[in-house]
């Protein structure tokens, strides 16, 4: 488990499949997220065939939640290549903490810097989710693509190190 300070990030189980269904399937969240099937089964389904590839080391998928246990929200590590990861999937919902978004961006690159081995992260973003680009950029990362609807990002470790001491006071 990735703890910081108001929320820790822990690996998905197929009983987060409900969770996993109704925060994708809310519109207040899923607006910049590919769709998904409204079947509980298929999430089941495709929970399993993560966990296959979770034990194989080519993809992590966690829940967030809070400390004192109540999920609020996802993200997902993937695409692995020689030097980067990429990730995504990233969801929070009502319940979330004050910083829980700027929290679980520092896990994410906590486990894939430190972890997984990796320099540099890449991931893209949808055009229209100005928010979460605007907050990449003040992390640090720098648009190296873009194609009509995604802006492509790359931010490398030594980057993420600067934006956590800049950040340290409040996470």
């Amino acid at each position: 488990m990735l703890e910081s300070k108001t929320i820790h990030l822990r690996l998905v189980e197929e009983a987060d499949a409900g969770f996993i269904l109704k925060l994708r399937l809310d519109k207040r969240y899923n607006r910049f997220l590919s769709s998904v099937s409204e079947s509980l089964e298929d999430q089941i389904r495709w929970i399993k065939k993560y966990k296959v590839d979770e034990a194989e080391r080519n993809q992590f998928y966690f829940i967030i939640e809070r400390n004192d246990g109540v999920p609020c929200g996802t993200v997902r590590i993937y695409d692995l290549k020689p030097q980067s990861f990429c990730w995504g999937s990233w969801i929070l919902n009502e319940d979330k903490t004050r910083y829980a978004a700027l929290e679980s961006a520092f896990l994410v690159y906590e486990f894939g810097f430190s972890e997984l081995g990796f320099e540099k992260s890449h991931f893209d973003v949808m055009k229209e989710n100005e928010r979460v680009i605007s907050f990449h950029k003040k992390m640090g990362a720098y648009q190296v693509a873009e194609d009509e609807e995604n802006v492509y990002f790359e931010i490398s470790k030594t980057s993420v190190a600067e934006a956590k001491e800049r950040f340290i006071n409040i996470i």
